[in-house]
């Protein structure tokens, strides 16, 4: 008898990943328009606004400040050796693999180059006021950075953190008004850590890390964390946004239910907390954008989705657009800028989603708006998806055209 066995499980899996291809050959044909796509080089990572202007990290090996009025790109940044995963400003600087550069963004210039970890550098959070970088990473590290005289030499290293037993890929922080920073750090097993760093005197600025809180609040892998106003906003793998009071017990801060989606939530925009002041938060999952009213925490409400990519929604951001009237006035519209694995950035005015109904239909340069999708059925906790999702992410962050 052959000993040679027939892998079924390979060749079902083939024929899925074969119709998803097409599937999604086919979904790009009918938004090829939609949004009014810029095209990228390769898939954007991570985007900044700033006035008119998108900074684009590009797996393409390069950054990039983009205009959001013209599409046109502006300043291209090289010299990475590895995809470009994050950006973050400090008055005028990205990371890139294992790396982090500081650029001046006036004169392109690079100021320096400062290996970071033993793998991907994953996100940068920047705090200014006490001059203060922080980065994580693959390697399940947490660094902290000194950027006194960072154009004089490069930033020095001031503390770590190792706590994290998976690559963390999320942070946020705030300066306190002791001098104290508040630090979180989100991890892919869905663990958020919060920290109170303070810094030790001496010649050699450190920070010292305080554990505060371990909370479990994701199954999976946190993709998203913002924090401001008292709330921690977080995105995860296990199809939820999670909106936790932090530190808990204030008497004026109002529960929020989960946010459910049918799929892994990728990116959160809480506009609430925008120069736009409004009780809505965009959300991207799948290839979909969904707007929801929060004017009622413990009851929020979808307004409706926009079928806005034919790959995966990786980033949401808002577009405060400036410009000048014919008789000298300056118009200020907010639009939503979403980041895809599908190779583009796209542009959506914010009044044509949240004014968009299902019987509504779209024409052809507009985004179709369907009705709020079904709530995820079936049991949730029997899916796996940690290891095998994380490896898939990675194949199609490296992917260049």
């Amino acid at each position: 008898m052959s000993e040679i066995t027939a892998d079924h499980s390979y060749l079902l899996r083939s024929a899925a990943e074969l119709e998803l291809t097409e599937a999604r050959r086919q979904k790009a044909e009918r938004t090829k328009s939609l949004g009014s796509p810029i095209q990228l080089t390769g898939n954007a990572i991570d985007i900044q606004i700033r006035g008119n202007y998108a900074w684009i990290a590009e797996s393409a090996h390069v950054a990039k400040k983009i205009d959001l009025e013209t599409g046109k790109t502006l300043q291209i940044y090289r010299g990475h050796h590895a995809p470009v995963t994050c950006l973050a400003f400090y008055d005028r600087s990205p990371g890139s693999g294992m790396t982090i550069k500081i650029w001046d963004t006036n004169t392109k210039g690079l100021i320096s180059t400062t290996a970071a970890h033993d793998d991907f550098v994953k996100t940068l959070l920047v705090v200014p006021s006490v001059k203060l970088l922080v980065s994580s990473s693959s390697d399940k590290i947490v660094k902290f950075w000194d950027l006194t005289d960072i154009l004089e030499k490069p930033p020095q290293p001031a503390g770590s953190v190792s706590a994290h037993s998976r690559p963390v890929e999320c942070i946020a922080g705030i300066a306190n008004a002791d001098g104290t920073v508040t630090l979180f750090t989100a991890d892919t097993m869905g663990v958020l850590k919060v920290w109170k760093l303070e810094r030790e005197g001496g010649p050699r600025p450190r920070w010292r890390s305080i554990l505060q809180d371990t909370l479990n609040h994701h199954r999976t892998r946190i993709t998203e964390i913002i924090y401001d106003a008292g709330y921690i906003w977080t995105a995860s793998s296990d199809e939820t946004v999670q909106v936790v009071p932090y530190p808990p017990g204030s008497s004026d801060q109002k529960p929020f239910p989960p946010l459910t989606h049918p799929l892994p939530v990728r990116a959160i925009l809480p506009l609430a907390l925008s120069d736009l002041e409004e009780p809505y938060v965009v959300t991207g999952y799948g290839d979909v954008i969904r707007l929801y009213d929060v004017s009622t925490p413990s009851e929020p409400e979808v307004l409706g989705e926009i079928d806005a990519h034919w790959h995966d929604v990786t980033a949401l951001r808002l577009w405060v657009h400036k410009s000048r009237t014919d008789d000298g006035r300056t118009r200020i519209e907010p639009w939503i800028i979403s980041a895809s694995l599908d190779g583009t950035i796209r542009r959506w005015r914010f009044s044509e989603l949240h004014d968009s109904k299902p019987d509504n239909p779209a024409g052809q340069s507009k985004a179709t708006v369907i009705a709020p999708t079904p709530q995820p059925s079936g049991d949730a906790k029997d899916q796996v998806e940690i290891t095998e999702e994380e490896e898939r992410e990675l194949a199609e962050l490296m992917e260049e055209d």
